[in-house]
């Protein structure tokens, strides 16, 4: 026990000694638990970092079965996570929606009302509507891409809006 408090871990010839003797062990170990799959040599390198992360907390006598134990967790979250990735690699992706028919053909025949009303628009209407509301642009934008003021803009949005709003059922826009 006194042994074990005057042998650091963190000195560097401990550590190499610790190395020398367990690294080849604990690679054959892993290999032949879990085969080449597993990266075993990976995996008892990644052990040996964690020991080297954690040498103040390990005793020197407790140091082999800590390296056992962080390699063997490290495979075994790695098998978890192949079983996970293999799961979701098995399952399909829904070819369907919960749109039953009629909802689709109601859309559909709402979409050819929608374009038929903006094709009524007057040009300079239809231009400010679809500046605005499908490129997202502000009022000044407009303004100043088709040369005409604020206010201008203004009104043929509101009139192209109040015209689809008579044209179409449940005309709504944000």
């Amino acid at each position: 026990m006194t042994k074990d408090l005057h042998e650091n871990v963190c000195e560097e010839h401990i550590y190499k000694s610790l190395y020398n003797k367990y690294a080849k062990e604990l690679h054959d170990y892993l290999y032949y638990k879990y085969g080449e799959q597993s990266n075993p040599g990976d995996k008892a390198q990644d052990a040996f970092i964690k020991l080297w992360e954690n040498c103040r907390k390990v005793l020197f006598s407790k140091a082999r079965g800590f390296l056992y134990k962080v390699a063997n967790n490290m495979v075994l979250n790695d098998i978890k996570h192949q079983k996970v990735v293999l799961r979701y690699q098995q399952e399909k992706p829904q070819q369907y929606t919960n749109e039953n028919p009629e909802f689709l053909m109601e859309k559909e025949q709402y979409f050819k009302k929608y374009q038929e009303a903006l094709a009524k628009l007057s040009e300079e209407q239809r231009v400010a509507f679809m500046l605005n509301k499908v490129e997202g642009k502000k009022h000044e934008e407009i303004a100043q891409q088709l040369g005409v003021t604020r206010k201008v803009v203004e009104y043929r949005i509101y009139s192209a809006f109040t015209f689809l709003k008579t044209e179409l059922d449940n005309f709504k826009i944000k």
